[in-house]
């Protein structure tokens, strides 16, 4: 039949019903029930639209599961580490210490300042959102002065409570 993917036989069509309705993972689950539409007959296009997946990467859902089996379905994001940090241990603990005094301007550390810090201590260009990215990660917050209003009557500061 036209449009129809072929399907290979690595579980029954009973045994991926069962695993589609148990899976308590929602990726899980749509791309199990995108195999057993599939082995059921139905066609690309049916798949896509019944579980709202792209033909495209219903494609690419089945062509796993044909080459690799069940162990291939699932979400992969869980398994991935992420990209290596461009600080080892080392020089994050020295950044870290860095970040406990003052910036080198004397002002306070933001994005900009810890990104050159970073490209002096690395070579790695210091993106301003690099730094920024440290920073969060290593969970500085922005500290602002209270502001000083100059029109603000003496008397009426004094008696305003602080706390």
């Amino acid at each position: 039949m036209p449009g129809r993917t072929p399907v290979v036989d690595h579980l029954a069509l009973a045994a991926l019903e069962q695993r589609y309705r148990q899976a308590h993972d929602p990726v899980d689950r749509s791309h199990f029930q995108i195999v057993w539409l599939l082995a059921q007959g139905k066609t690309r296009a049916e798949v896509a639209a019944v579980t709202s997946y792209s033909q495209r990467w219903v494609g690419e859902i089945i062509r796993r599961y044909n080459q690799e089996g069940p162990d291939a379905l699932g979400d992969r994001r869980h398994d991935n580490p992420g990209g290596q940090s461009i600080l080892d241990a080392d020089q994050q603990e020295r950044l870290w210490e860095a970040l406990h005094g003052p910036a080198p301007d004397g002002g306070l550390w933001t994005g900009p300042k810890v990104a050159a810090w970073i490209e002096a201590e690395t070579g790695h260009p210091g993106y301003p959102q690099l730094g920024w990215t440290y920073l969060v990660r290593f969970g500085a917050r922005l500290k602002c002065l209270r502001p000083h209003h100059t029109k603000a009557d003496p008397a009426e500061v004094a008696a305003f409570p602080k706390g």
